[in-house]
């Protein structure tokens, strides 16, 4: 009978800690956002760009804590990546072949702009475009789709990455 008790005790303790756990909201998805951009920006001002993104990655993505669908923009040989190091290597361009090192353009801002956020208790996914503007003022357009879990302090992660430039005929 205690130990039926106690079990119940812990079950019950355990979704009621689910159920009053924060969700993720719009806002912090759109914060997560801002703070990813201006990342890949100092990645492309940094005197170290190594070391800036290997902090952008470790900041921004939820390679740590489990599985993260990665597919860059510019691969098409390599399409997708599923480790840090392959990571890297698309933003500053060292491993991989076809890496020339996308946030080394370097990129002056990153604006947003959201189709759609859908958010619930644990995770959150957004899609829209994305216009990385280049040093001479040029606004790239690119397509995305990320997914976003929290990690254990709270933070907002990415765990679905998936960018591409629009079709054209």
């Amino acid at each position: 009978m205690k130990k039926t008790i106690l079990l119940s005790a812990v079950i019950g303790s355990m979704f009621s800690l689910n159920a009053f756990a924060a969700s993720i909201s719009t806002a912090e998805v759109e914060q997560a956002q801002k703070k990813w951009g201006e990342g890949i920006v100092e990645i492309g001002k940094a005197r170290d760009a190594k070391k800036a993104a290997i902090e952008h990655i470790e900041e921004f993505y939820a390679f740590d804590s489990g599985q993260v669908l990665f597919k860059p923009t510019l691969a098409s040989v390599d399409q997708f990546r599923g480790t840090k190091k392959e990571a890297l290597s698309y933003f500053i361009g060292q491993d991989l072949a076809e890496d020339k090192g996308f946030a080394l353009a370097p990129y002056t801002n990153v604006r947003w702009e959201n189709e759609g956020i859908i958010t619930d208790q644990d995770s959150a996914l957004a899609m829209g475009n994305y216009f990385f503007t280049t040093k001479d003022g040029k606004n790239v357009k690119v397509e995305y789709t990320f997914g976003y879990v929290k990690d254990g302090e709270g933070n907002l992660k990415i765990n679905l990455h998936h960018s591409s430039i629009p079709y054209s005929n």
